[in-house]
């Protein structure tokens, strides 16, 4: 099984900014959350994150037996000046273009098309491992849409169709002849009690 998690809640993510590659921690609330995955997740026989520190953070939270493995491949989308932002940054024009062009690039940033291509390669990579194991990947919002993409055999034109919550849990079944989409955005016991707020824009 290939078990995708999105990294706790951040304080970026609290406050709803555009966070790429800069770096914040965990809330308090996102360390809770990565605890509760740990309880809730099966054992990995392979462990994968983000270089992100909210994303390895979250790993080292799981407990697993193994090494934590660091693969800039699921690092989060790369927002360029966007980085930081609230989502009103964007004007009506910057946002059209954004969601009808998944080769749109914001200034100094990545497309979603190049997100596409380095999940797509990093989930080949570990799909035949996948098929006999537990291969856990932490990771964000972008590389996750990105990996479901992969698995439906659909463009990343679909991320602006989806919507995952802090803490979520994705799972490709890739024992088959084509991977298969067993569950997206998870969240099962870990939001009890907790508030989040929607979201437009991956993150």
């Amino acid at each position: 099984m290939l078990t995708l998690v999105r990294h706790g809640q951040s304080e970026a993510n609290a406050r709803g900014l555009m966070c790429g590659r800069a770096d914040p921690p965990l809330t308090e609330t996102g360390r809770r959350q990565a605890r509760a995955l740990a309880a809730g997740l099966p054992r990995p026989t392979r462990l994968v994150t983000s270089p992100l520190v909210r994303a390895r953070e979250t790993a080292a939270l799981l407990g697993a037996e193994v090494p934590v493995e660091v693969d800039t491949r699921w690092t989060e989308m790369d927002y360029g000046e966007l980085d930081g932002q609230p989502m009103t940054a964007l004007d009506g024009d910057a946002w059209h273009a954004w969601r009808s062009d998944p080769e749109y690039v914001p200034a100094g940033g990545e497309s979603l098309v190049a997100v596409r291509d380095r999940v797509a390669a990093a989930c080949v990579d570990l799909a035949a491992e996948a098929a006999e194991g537990e291969v856990v990947v932490v990771s964000h919002v972008s590389p996750i849409k990105a990996a479901i993409s992969w698995a439906l055999g659909v463009g990343i034109e679909i991320a602006w169709r989806m919507f995952l919550v802090d803490a979520a849990v994705c799972r490709i079944d890739t024992s088959g002849p084509v991977p298969l989409l067993l569950a997206v955005n998870d969240a099962g016991p870990l939001h009890a009690g907790t508030e989040h707020a929607g979201r437009v824009l991956p993150a």
